[in-house]
Order: structure tokens, then C-alpha cells, then sequence
């Protein structure tokens, strides 16, 4: 009998690190050159992501990685809405050989709730 989605998110997140948004500012606070990856679709990118951050939409992840890093040690992290299509990157992620992969914890819904900068893109912005 095939999974539902929610079980195959459960046990993602049983195999990768989650990071809280106050983590993820320490890690950065730390000069490590973190990878921060928005899995959302680009028009959701575009309307809001956090500061810094690349988008590599779901879909396309495995096949663009590697225009963006290709060093396994790298710290990444990824996130979408809410946290599940995040863990299933990160996973992903690993399985390909990424060792330092995580997944912001409540996504951008709870990085922009606990009152951290967003930035947005403007029509004329490349």
C-alpha cells in the first residue's frame, strides 16, 4: 500500500537535521559560507525569501545543485513554506552526497513569524 505524503515527510525528517531560524542566524553569525536554498516555486521566491538565499525550485534541485556548489562539506539549507518539501530536499540532498544538508524548521512561514528579514524582488530586479 502506497505512503501518504505526511509519512514519507515523517520519516525524511527522521534521517536529516532540522534547524530552528534562531540556529540557522548562528550558523551564519559564524562566517560559514552556508548555502541557503528556497525550494519554493519562483514566484513565491520573488514575493518573498530569505535574505541571501538562492532559488532552486523543488523540481529542479538535483539537476541545478551544482551551479551553486558542488563542495560536500558546504553547510546548506534548505526550506520551503512550511518545512515538508525541505526535509524531502535535504534528503535528496544527502543521498547525492551533500554531508552538511538541513531544513529550516517551520520554513518561511516560521522564519517570517519569528520576525526575521525578507527580502523581495521587484519586475525590474534580474
Amino acid at each position: 500500500m502506497p505512503r501518504s505524503f505526511r509519512e514519507v515527510v515523517n520519516e525524511a525528517k527522521q534521517q536529516i537535521r532540522e534547524v530552528t531560524p534562531d540556529e540557522m542566524e548562528r550558523l551564519r553569525q559564524t562566517g560559514a559560507p552556508v548555502l541557503v536554498v528556497d525550494v519554493r516555486d519562483e514566484e513565491d521566491y520573488r514575493e518573498g525569501h530569505l535574505p541571501g538565499a538562492v532559488s532552486i525550485p523543488r523540481g529542479a534541485l538535483e539537476m541545478n545543485i551544482d551551479d551553486h556548489t558542488t563542495d560536500e562539506e558546504r553547510p546548506i539549507v534548505c526550506y520551503c513554506g512550511g518545512g515538508s518539501r525541505s526535509a524531502l530536499s535535504a534528503l535528496s540532498l544527502q543521498q547525492m552526497g551533500y554531508r552538511n544538508v538541513m531544513s529550516l524548521s517551520g520554513g518561511f512561514r516560521g522564519w517570517k513569524e519569528s520576525d526575521r528579514p525578507v527580502e523581495t524582488e521587484t519586475a525590474d530586479d534580474p
